[in-house]
């Protein structure tokens, strides 16, 4: 699956993604079934599915409608081992890594192995690091831990770092659902500068300004759930700007 090239490009190739977050908690099927439609028409990579607090039995709904409904890849995005489905294709194995808590480094992950062992999911280990953006949000909330904070782009770069060394394959940089800001370009571009690994960054995407400033910094994929439930047309501005981005990319090649 596309997620595999992503890895083996890393960086140096240039190449930007587009995710769609679906939180389960948001969606009901119709408005899930013309979101499909315009992410098949306007090129979505890949839909991560799921979200720091699920109160729905509503996601293997979801993950059902886009298996049938669609051909891009679906990726859980989980709060915690309650949220393993083996119909998606891969998951998002966070481990905290900007927090203290070992429930969320190491805890969960024990709880899930044996299933995912047994799954065919493709796992992602992913370092995940949530950043301050103005408000508290419901991940650092349910997590118990302190984000970096918003003008500190050495503690994310040193972090990121540090979650490469121990394995992890991907950097998620996250403001969390509802952030006030996105994440600096600063913080992007310290990041991106201290790892090799793709850097996943999300929270906060709201304009097509803002998407631009994340990928110019460094972003290879950058991730817009909230304002897509309240706009499905941002969807079309993001992917345009990222073909863009690629289009220039195979130009100049």
């Amino acid at each position: 699956m596309p997620f595999k090239n992503l890895r083996s490009q890393k960086h140096t190739s240039g190449r930007k993604h587009f995710a769609v977050l679906l939180d389960p908690d948001n969606l009901n099927e119709a408005f899930c079934l013309n979101l499909l439609s315009l992410s098949e028409t306007h090129q979505v990579d890949f839909f991560f599915v799921g979200g720091s607090l699920i109160t729905s039995e509503n996601q293997a709904n979801i993950i059902r409608l886009i298996k049938e409904h669609s051909s891009i890849p679906v990726i859980l995005f989980p709060s915690s081992s309650l949220y393993i489905d083996k119909h998606a294709d891969g998951i998002l194995l966070l481990s905290l890594i900007s927090g203290r808590n070992p429930e969320f480094l190491i805890g969960q992950h024990v709880i899930a192995a044996p299933i995912l062992k047994a799954s065919n999911l493709e796992i992602l280990p992913t370092g995940y690091l949530l950043v301050d953006t103005g408000r508290q949000t419901t991940a650092s909330y349910m997590s118990g831990t302190t984000p970096i904070p918003f003008d500190k782009p050495a503690i994310a770069a040193c972090t990121a770092m540090a979650g490469e060394m121990l394995g992890l394959q991907y950097i998620y940089l996250d403001g969390g659902s509802g952030a006030k800001e996105p994440i600096s370009a600063e913080m992007i571009a310290a990041v991106r500068e201290a790892v090799d690994v793709p850097v996943i960054v999300g929270g906060g995407i709201n304009t097509k300004q803002k998407a631009k400033a994340a990928l110019d910094a460094g972003a290879d994929v950058i991730v817009v759930g909230n304002h897509i439930e309240k706009n499905p047309g941002f969807l079309a501005e993001v992917s345009h700007l990222i073909a863009s981005y690629n289009v220039a990319l195979d130009v100049h090649r």
